[in-house]
């Protein structure tokens, strides 16, 4: 089992509900001055009384203007941490269980839309100062990737398939309407690798390269086409997994995965295809995961890519700060920006970006569903060895990310960039 970096502490506190050994930032409460918690709780206080929420402290006092509910169980821990660590300390917060919501989507989904106006414009301003810097350990490079990779993907396949559909697919789906029932997740699974598939013109004969293999299922989608399919992957789990579905679907000799960086991608393909990895590539290195996608594509290649993405200027202020989700879930992650991504293939490749369609609501029904299906699950996950701050962990993580799609903060994107001449 992968969890958080595990750093020596020397202080044990009685009563958490966090092991201290294994989760030593959540179990321990930073030891905050009364003068930063004061500062904290008056610039916290002055955000939440604008606010669509009822934010409930233990002392009796109640911010907001109604909406959804956030209990602070422990306001004095609660101050302490985010005055110390911000975001990231309100999420440990969540994980210690010092603060709880009824409704957790609802809550998240409120601080979501004001990300950009929650801190004062003159803290925004400093925020090079205060800010905790990204650790130089968690860089994509080669040897970072493959650490970073691992440490989400390989935690546990029996963990992902407990709350993932059939099909393994860990994206977003895209479903014929609004609320989506789980029970037409593979279905809709199956219509977005359709359509990227369909982007790429992948048919009887191409050559194709797929960038994140995830478990394999677009590669034997893509295989059962009549396609030839090079997928690369850095999860030794995940590849595992890939190659046994590809056999016992009777596709071995069609689908190849190897465990392999796309920098070190080789050969010339008709298409390629990669979905929500340019997530994980970081924004020092996406010139050569596009020079990349250019250089194995033939002439009259096309490439169809699945991007989450952000609005561009929070992308500019964020990219360098550490944050919880990279901390605890994606280290080395970055969700680019639509210009971010359109000025990279500008100045880096002579691809063509030919077309972009944005589907972030259905991003945030997966998200739901994956979500209920983890919290009915949650006996199984612990059978598995997972402890309850992971578990609060994971449902914290799952809840925040649905939050950013309902509230437009995130969005999900299908790309087609081609390149010039013909292969066909």
């Amino acid at each position: 089992m992968t969890t958080a970096p595990i750093r020596p502490t020397t202080h044990c506190p009685t009563g958490t509900r966090a092991n201290c050994h294994r989760w030593p930032d959540a179990a321990a409460v930073p030891a905050a001055s009364w003068p930063v918690r004061a500062v904290t709780a008056s610039i916290i206080g002055r955000a939440l009384r604008r606010l669509p929420l009822w934010v409930r402290f233990a002392d009796a006092a109640t911010l907001g203007r109604g909406g959804p509910l956030i209990e602070v169980h422990d306001p004095r821990a609660f101050h302490a941490r985010i005055g110390s660590c911000g975001l990231i300390g309100f999420g440990e917060s969540y994980m210690a269980g010092e603060w709880d919501a009824p409704d957790l989507v609802g809550a998240l989904t409120v601080l979501a839309a004001h990300a950009g106006d929650l801190v004062p414009a003159p803290l925004q301003r400093l925020r090079g100062a205060w800010a905790v810097r990204q650790p130089a350990r968690q860089r994509n490079t080669p040897d970072g990737a493959r650490d970073n990779i691992s440490r989400h993907y390989d935690l546990s396949n029996d963990l992902f398939s407990l709350f993932l559909d059939e099909t393994l697919t860990y994206s977003s789906a895209v479903f014929r309407g609004f609320p989506a029932d789980r029970s037409l997740l593979v279905a809709a699974q199956h219509r977005k690798i359709d359509r990227l598939l369909d982007l790429a013109d992948v048919r009887e004969g191409t050559r194709l390269l797929e960038i994140g293999t995830g478990w394999g299922e677009l590669a034997l989608r893509a295989a059962a086409r009549g396609a030839r399919v090079t997928s690369l992957t850095l999860s030794h789990e995940q590849r595992a997994l890939a190659l046994l579905r590809a056999d016992e679907a009777g596709l071995a000799d069609r689908v190849r995965v190897d465990l392999c960086d796309y920098r070190e991608a080789r050969g010339t393909y008709d298409a390629v295809v990669s979905v929500e990895m340019i997530e994980a590539v970081g924004a020092e290195f996406w010139p050569v995961y596009f020079r990349t996608l250019d250089e194995r594509l033939a002439p009259g290649g096309r490439a169809a890519l699945q991007a989450i993405t952000m609005p561009h200027e929070r992308m500019l202020a964020s990219r360098d700060t550490y944050t919880w989700i990279q901390k605890y879930v994606f280290p080395g992650g970055l969700i680019p920006s639509t210009r971010g991504i359109e000025e990279a293939v500008r100045d880096h490749t002579g691809l063509t970006v030919v077309a972009r369609d944005a589907f972030g609501a259905h991003y945030a029904e997966t998200l739901r569903l994956w979500r209920e299906e983890f919290t009915a699950r949650a006996d199984d996950v612990a059978a598995l060895g997972f402890d309850e701050t992971f578990r609060r962990l994971w449902t914290f993580y799952l809840a925040y990310s649905e939050a950013g799609f309902r509230s437009g903060y995130l969005d999900v994107q299908q790309y087609l960039l081609t390149k010039g001449g013909s292969n066909r």
